[in-house]
């Protein structure tokens, strides 16, 4: 028998850094254009669910597949 919970599906998101352009700078990009982001290989990765900090981490590659290692996990309505 398995749970309701077992059902729910959520989205979700690992944030590994952020940028800023123009629109139209954006709009000009093509396939293999980098966009390149305001962080380090260094820096942590943040975790969300459904638009919610919930843990952030490091970003770890094995073989051909990209993964975050969770470091810290946060509880509800705390944030960093």
């Amino acid at each position: 028998m398995s749970s309701a919970v077992e059902n729910v599906e959520i989205e979700i998101s690992v944030v590994i850094g952020a940028a800023t352009m123009p629109i139209n700078q954006l709009l000009k990009m093509g396939r293999g254009a980098v966009i390149e982001l305001a962080a380090t290989v260094e820096d942590h990765a943040w975790i969300y669910a459904n638009d919610r900090l919930i843990a952030r981490g490091e970003v770890v590659v094995t073989g051909d597949n990209v993964g975050v290692s969770i470091t810290r996990t946060y509880s509800i309505g705390e944030e960093e």
